[in-house]
């Protein structure tokens, strides 16, 4: 039987404070014995570490920032991704599960000959998707990026029948091969795509599944944690692996959000060569949860909306561009739109100015609509809705803008 997560967890606690002097230093600062983690709700007592921090505790102590917990002379690769950050490559069991547990999601396995597009040079990426592909018995070419061409030329002349990597570049190759006169999907065997690395839109999945007649699974993760959620099916919502432990907190108190609340996404690697105990990637992702304090980490997902920067807080919601594009493009009748976000009487308040599509719109419709979409989307309250002239409001102009000014 497979152990549970609080299970995985405290070994993995126990191991990385053991053997990773960076752990052992967080968990000594924030006065927290490895003990005391149990289960994962004791990992709010751990501060998150993000990436940025990372990247300095590496600059700091080279190359791993005292995270390593094996001899640098036991690594079979050592790997720079953008930060900069120095990845350490071995027998990173927990990675490839998860790598593994995608590839099944999206059929990918023996017997199928795989055109794997992702980076070989430098980034860990394209050399853990082959390892873990021929694993499973699959022949792979390691194409790399780049060179369309010569890429069609051997997807047709191998019969690729399985993609792996970007969305855009999978959609690149098809437009070349139509261009060339090709009917794509008579003229090539490819029926399986497992794409990440970037979003996908909706609209180019439609176009891969209905035009092309792909089965597409769309993975999110990291070169650090490896992938942590899928989605095999459409729509915005990504299903949780377990093979990592994946929380969306709060980034200003690390405490876990609450279903339909956005938070950044943190994880804990299963990883005992680099072990990375609340890793923040940076991203913003809304949790959502069937059944709250009763679900597992499997039956959860999240939607990503952004990046941690680029939200705004506003009554003690994070609110993303993303989310709030997602959210006006619900309402019909809308050719551009402004949140900005003032501060009256200690209490922040959300006004929404909006150029109607069409002159003579139905302001007390719109106004409902776009209320009733936002508070869906955002978690928050619209207090006032402005209909506004085009030239009221720039095309290019920001999406959210905070004109709140604080006290010091």
């Amino acid at each position: 039987m497979q152990a549970s997560l609080d299970e995985r967890l405290q070994q993995i606690v126990q191991h990385a404070y053991a053997h990773a002097p960076a752990v052992k230093a967080i968990f000594d600062g924030a006065g927290v014995k490895p003990d005391e983690i149990r289960t994962v709700a004791d990992l709010a007592r751990v501060p998150v570490t993000s990436k940025d921090r990372l990247a300095e505790l590496q600059a700091a102590t080279p190359p791993f920032g005292g995270f390593l917990a094996a001899p640098l002379e036991s690594l079979e690769h050592i790997f720079l991704s953008p930060g900069p950050l120095y990845e350490p490559g071995g027998k990173a069991a927990a990675v490839a599960e998860s790598i593994e547990a995608v590839c099944q999601v999206a059929g990918i396995g023996a017997g199928d000959v795989v055109l794997n597009t992702f980076g070989y040079h430098l980034i860990p990426t394209g050399l853990a998707l082959d390892a873990t592909l021929t694993g499973l018995g699959a022949t792979v070419i390691p194409a790399g990026v780049g060179n369309a061409e010569l890429q069609l030329k051997m997807m047709s002349d191998l019969g690729v029948t399985a993609y792996v990597g970007t969305p855009s570049w999978l959609m690149a190759l098809i437009q070349k091969a139509e261009e060339g006169g090709a009917q794509f999907r008579e003229a090539f065997k490819l029926r399986k795509a497992l794409v990440s690395a970037e979003p996908m839109p909706p609209a180019m999945r439609q176009t891969f599944v209905e035009t092309y007649g792909l089965q597409v699974a769309n993975a999110y993760g990291t070169a650090e944690l490896g992938f942590l959620a899928y989605n095999v099916e459409g729509g915005m919502a990504m299903q949780l692996l377990e093979t990592a432990v994946v929380q969306v907190v709060n980034p200003e108190s690390g405490e876990s959000v609450g279903p339909g609340e956005v938070g950044e996404v943190v994880a804990t690697t299963f990883n005992e060569l680099y072990p990375l105990i609340r890793l923040g990637t940076g991203d913003l992702a809304m949790n959502v949860d069937p059944a709250p304090g009763e679900s597992r980490q499997g039956e959860r997902s999240i939607i990503l909306v952004g990046r941690v920067g680029d939200a705004v807080k506003v009554r003690g919601m994070f609110v993303h561009p993303n989310q709030l594009r997602f959210a006006l493009g619900q309402v019909p009748g809308v050719a551009r739109a402004q949140a900005v976000v003032t501060r009256q009487e200690h209490r922040d308040r959300l006004t929404l100015r909006v150029v109607p599509a069409e002159a003579g719109a139905d302001e007390e419709a719109l106004t409902a609509a776009l209320g009733e979409a936002v508070r869906g989307a955002c978690r928050v309250k619209v207090d006032e809705v402005l209909l506004v002239g085009e030239g009221e409001l720039e095309e290019g102009a920001p999406l959210i803008v905070d004109e709140r000014q604080w006290e010091t």
